[in-house]
């Protein structure tokens, strides 16, 4: 019976489905070759260390993120174009354990995001931006995004091994002379898309407020 070919894709859709097991940090090479039943030298010929591998699985999610994002309907505003695409990046990071860890900081190693970006600077332009504002928009909102997925992988319950998250009962104990801080901890550490939504709210009427062309009255 013929071998499946090694290859980098197939390396990191291996990666990608040891990562909601293990998670980032338990997340190795040779754990990976064990999983693809190959020896652990063997994916050196295609990765020469974690990072270079961290490259590919990014650029797998992205490669089925884009897929999806380019079939949706665009939203003929702005605002809502924006946020929708915001929305769907966090769905699809948090697909997988440790999503937006793994998705951040990283080299894509191919152009998967020229097409989706560019549709999205294409609907910022549309509507008036400067190229330059449209980039600093959607960067801004992205940026937002990516880091509220990180925190919120960081602390919200772990299906996967059976955490519970942050404790606000000893949280509120030991801050218990600063009850605004005690109070901040419901709106912070409970109901992650109702905090999503309203971040990204805020997000995109700074971005109306500071980037978005004027309208004045001809």
């Amino acid at each position: 019976m013929a071998t499946e070919r090694l290859d980098r894709i197939r390396v990191a859709r291996a990666a990608l489905r040891l990562l909601n097991e293990v998670g980032l940090e338990g997340l190795t090479l040779r754990a990976i070759a064990k999983e693809l039943d190959v020896k652990a030298p063997a994916l050196y010929w295609h990765f020469k260390d974690k990072q270079a591998l961290l490259d590919e699985m990014a650029t797998e999610m992205l490669r089925r993120m884009a897929a999806d994002l380019l079939a949706a309907e665009p939203a003929a505003d702005w605002r809502e174009s924006l946020a929708a695409a915001m929305r769907g990046l966090r769905e699809h990071l948090l697909r997988y354990r440790d999503g937006a860890k793994v998705y951040s900081g990283t080299h894509f190693t191919d152009i998967s995001y020229a097409a989706p970006m560019e549709a999205h600077l294409r609907i910022l332009t549309g509507a008036g931006f400067t190229p330059g504002a449209a980039a600093r928009a959607w960067f801004t909102a992205y940026s937002y995004t990516i880091g509220y997925v990180i925190e919120e992988q960081s602390i919200r319950p772990d299906t996967a091994t059976g955490a519970e998250g942050y404790d606000l009962v000893a949280r509120a104990e030991r801050l218990a002379e600063y009850p605004l801080a005690v109070a901040a901890g419901e709106e912070i550490f409970r109901g992650y898309a109702a905090g999503f939504e309203a971040g990204l709210a805020a997000v995109v009427a700074g971005i109306e407020q500071v980037l978005a062309p004027s309208e004045r009255p001809s």
